[in-house]
């Protein structure tokens, strides 16, 4: 069964569990009850892969058959419901049929973003204790490490074993399991050195589908799908959404803006937004051209501050701009409708959604609740500090309310950096910088970047007689750390002290003020 620790989930206000079933927002329908009614209806839609390394081309009917295989063999095995699968696949078939199969299973899924590096998945693996593990061979610069999961009974390869797990004859029907139990965890960075577990059971997994499906445009066209599925945001959207609309899922394995230009003009694909990186790499390429501008008919934009000159530039040029808040301990928290107003499609991070509710603290740090909220963490401190006996959740943001109850998120209270939709945490990277001979104090900090939306900054305090490493050198102590390459710094400063408080804590906010000013040395890729 599930080794989610006791202690771990939060307590929710009677009250609000019984106004969300009334809603009808919390049901009795599990994820698998989920799928196998949408796969029921949609069984012929297209389902493919666009990839370099694995292509792939077929219906959801052919994917549900190898997850009901899967299933079955996973069920041969010893894995049921409550029991953790941890996935750490890219864009590929194999995703769908792990993911649908522990849905089908009434097991724990656990996606892991497919760049994580051995120190985030052996973290993992030792958090959730998994009953089955799967993982690619290699794709990119990743490749399987069978030391990661040698105490895992059921460990399945894409590209060397996986189809030896599959059953002759595919798993019937759906396994029972309680609605209001873990269906998911899903690994995020954050303010702490580890990934953070948030749990969400089948009902809040549930509602924020059909919540997020509901938020969108009825015609945004055949959506390229290439946020990593390891990722919450890429795992519904490949995964549950277009279950239940019945719409096509045409999957990336990677972000490359010439191959998704291509497929726009050879295969009718849209991109529909997300972080605003993949709609400024399209604009910024040589090969994108009015056809392509076209085609990009709306732009749902979150994942980090979304600068105006970004919106405007998109609205410019007839693309209808709507943003979202969230988190993935919330995920749909505010939404600005795709059809309102300008002014506040541009400029806010909107309006509540149904069962969401929003108010803030003294301090101005935004507070929610909802229906889609999450159950807590898997460690039962983090779950302690994020809620209140009332249900509110902390989300570590700064923001305003205007006149009309639109949310604009002003600032970070969290000490988090967002590059390109990828949470990575300071403290984390911090850690590792500290490894470094010489450091004697470092400090993690986002700088924004033009495409990326933010990007990490290193600042360091050498001891006496040291140099500043330069950023090669970082880069080498990171790639022996194992941390993700995403997370690696990629400016360097240096500083005789940092601006601290009274008590002697860094003003984080004053060097991201002043970090660009004269009197910190730089090392990026462009001087070294």
């Amino acid at each position: 069964m599930t080794t989610i620790p006791p202690g771990a989930l939060r307590s929710i206000p009677p009250g609000l569990a019984a106004r969300y079933e009334s809603e009808g927002w919390w049901t009795g329908e599990t994820l698998g009850d989920l799928l196998a009614a949408g796969l029921g209806r949609s069984g012929d839609v297209e389902f493919r892969v666009h990839s370099e390394v694995r292509p792939w081309k077929g219906t959801f009917a052919d994917v549900e058959r190898t997850a009901r295989r899967l299933a079955a063999g996973l069920r041969a095995r010893g894995v049921g419901p409550g029991d953790v699968v941890v996935m750490q696949l890219p864009n590929w078939t194999e995703a769908a049929a792990v993911f649908w199969a522990s849905a089908f299973l009434g097991a724990v899924v656990v996606p892991v973003v497919h760049f994580y590096g051995p120190k985030e998945v052996r973290y993992i693996v030792e958090a959730t204790r998994p009953k089955a593990f799967f993982a690619a061979e290699r794709f990119g610069r990743t490749e399987f490490r069978p030391d990661l999961c040698a105490e895992v009974p059921v460990v399945g390869v894409v590209g060397r074993d996986f189809d030896e797990l599959l059953a002759d004859e595919p798993l019937a029907g759906v396994l029972s399991v309680d609605p209001d139990t873990p269906a998911l965890v899903a690994f995020t960075s954050g303010t702490t050195r580890d990934p953070k577990g948030v749990i969400h059971s089948h009902r809040t997994l549930g509602f924020e589908t059909r919540q997020l499906a509901a938020s969108y445009p009825p015609d945004r066209g055949r959506q390229f799908t290439v946020a990593p599925v390891g990722h919450f945001i890429g795992m519904i959207n490949a995964f549950l959404i277009p279950v239940l609309d019945g719409t096509p899922v045409n999957l990336g394995d990677s972000w490359d803006p010439a191959r998704a230009l291509a497929l726009m003009r050879a295969e009718g694909l849209t991109v529909g937004g997300g972080a605003t990186y993949y709609m400024t790499s399209l604009l910024d390429h040589p090969d994108c051209t009015e056809e392509h501008v076209a085609r990009l008919k709306y732009a749902g934009l979150g994942g980090a501050s979304i600068a105006s000159a970004v919106t405007n530039r998109l609205e410019s040029l007839g693309v209808t701009v709507f943003r979202a808040y969230g988190s993935t301990e919330h995920p749909s928290v505010t939404c600005t409708p795709y059809d309102g107003p300008a002014a506040k499609r541009l400029h806010t991070d909107g309006l509540p959604l149904p069962g969401a509710e929003v108010r803030l603290a003294e301090d101005g740090e935004i507070l929610t609740r909802g229906p889609d909220l999450c159950l807590g963490y898997t460690d039962p401190e983090l779950t302690a500090a994020a809620f209140d006996a009332d249900g509110w959740y902390r989300t570590g943001d700064i923001g305003v309310l205007d006149a009309d109850g639109w949310l604009t998120v002003t600032d970070r209270k969290a000490d988090v950096i967002i590059r390109g939709g990828e949470n990575i945490s300071a403290l984390e990277v911090e850690e590792v910088l500290l490894g470094l001979g010489g450091v004697a104090e470092a400090a993690v900090v986002a700088v924004p970047d033009p495409r990326l939306g933010e990007r990490a900054a290193a600042v360091l305090r050498m001891l006496p007689g040291w140099s500043a490493p330069s950023l090669a050198e970082v880069r080498l102590h990171f790639g022996r750390a194992g941390l993700a390459r995403q997370k690696w710094p990629e400016v360097v400063h240096k500083v005789e002290d940092f601006p601290r408080t009274p008590s002697g804590k860094v003003k984080k906010f004053v060097l991201r003020k002043h970090i660009a000013t004269p009197s910190m040395r730089e090392y990026d890729s462009r001087k070294r």
